[in-house]
């Protein structure tokens, strides 16, 4: 995949397209494997300090053990998206040379990968916010915001690491809470489980039994769904932005119409073939394992 250096400023919605915003490993250079760091837990097999590569990483910089990650401890690595920040970096921003031809180029490129991963995630959520909104104003809002962006990215490493990343972070959460409350409206009406005492952004509902229900337009942002039971359930507008769906039970939920899902968190979570998911996102390869 290329990295996309379209002008946002001259194509506004050029940004917001999430074609650019998925993983291509093959044009990047195993920047998720070297810059960030991890500790010895569930998720990872052994400890790596940040700016260090992975013991598994290859010369050509693919991982030796791809194909058996979970099974040999390193399940945090198959639940990692970089949306699309890798290739970006790599190709984009620092012109196809790498760390290893390059050493001085280390730091700027792996504080580099960083921001743009954030960034590239809040383009993610603003492009949905774009397609769901049924007010223009807020469809400009977010096409905005995702050239404004895209102009930070697109400015070279230097103007990119002085970008206030928190503010432009406070904007477009704004944004996305302004069209989850319009989108998740629009079900109110048709009733639902949706208002149970229980659910609210924010809340602790690790292992609740809510399979089979009809949860339409909840407000699940930020909640702790971990190793809840959610099969069968209608998932439709309901927002989804930051929660915690780590071994999630999700056969034969309706996830299609969900609000703010993202790929990393299907991949922390169990399903199956019957699970609905929106267009943008694919049924991680350990389901079919499963």
């Amino acid at each position: 995949m290329q990295s996309n250096s379209a002008n946002p400023a001259a194509h506004p919605a050029s940004a917001l397209d999430r074609q650019s915003l998925r993983p291509d490993c093959g044009n990047c250079f195993a920047l998720c494997c070297t810059a960030f760091g991890f500790s010895r837990s569930a998720d990872f097999a052994l400890d790596k300090p940040a700016g260090s590569p992975c013991r598994n990483l290859a010369p050509d910089f693919s991982c030796t053990i791809h194909a058996t990650l979970r099974p040999r401890g390193f399940r945090g690595c198959t639940v990692f998206d970089c949306f699309g920040a890798g290739q970006k970096v790599s190709q984009g921003l620092f012109g196809g040379t790498n760390w290893r031809e390059a050493p001085d180029s280390k730091g700027p490129m792996f504080a580099a990968f960083k921001a743009v991963r954030q960034l590239h995630e809040m383009l993610w959520y603003l492009a949905e916010a774009r397609r769901r909104t049924f007010d223009p104003d807020l469809g400009r809002r977010a096409e905005e915001l995702g050239a404004i962006i895209g102009q930070a990215i697109d400015g070279g490493p230097q103007q990119l690491l002085r970008q206030d990343v928190q503010d432009l972070h406070a904007q477009v959460r704004a944004t996305l809470m302004d069209v989850s409350a319009e989108v998740r409206a629009s079900y109110f009406a048709a009733g639902g489980d949706h208002l149970d005492a229980r659910l609210g952004p924010g809340a602790d509902l690790m292992g609740i039994r809510l399979s089979g229900r009809r949860l339409c337009g909840a407000d699940l942002r930020g909640a702790y769904l971990i190793g809840a039971d959610l099969r069968d359930s209608d998932l439709s507008g309901v927002d989804l932005l930051g929660a915690d769906l780590r071994d999630a039970r999700l056969a034969g939920a309706d996830l299609s119409k969900a609000l703010y899902l993202t790929q990393p968190q299907l991949n922390s979570a169990a399903g199956n073939g019957l699970t609905r998911l929106p267009a943008d996102l694919v049924i991680p390869s350990h389901w079919h394992q499963g």
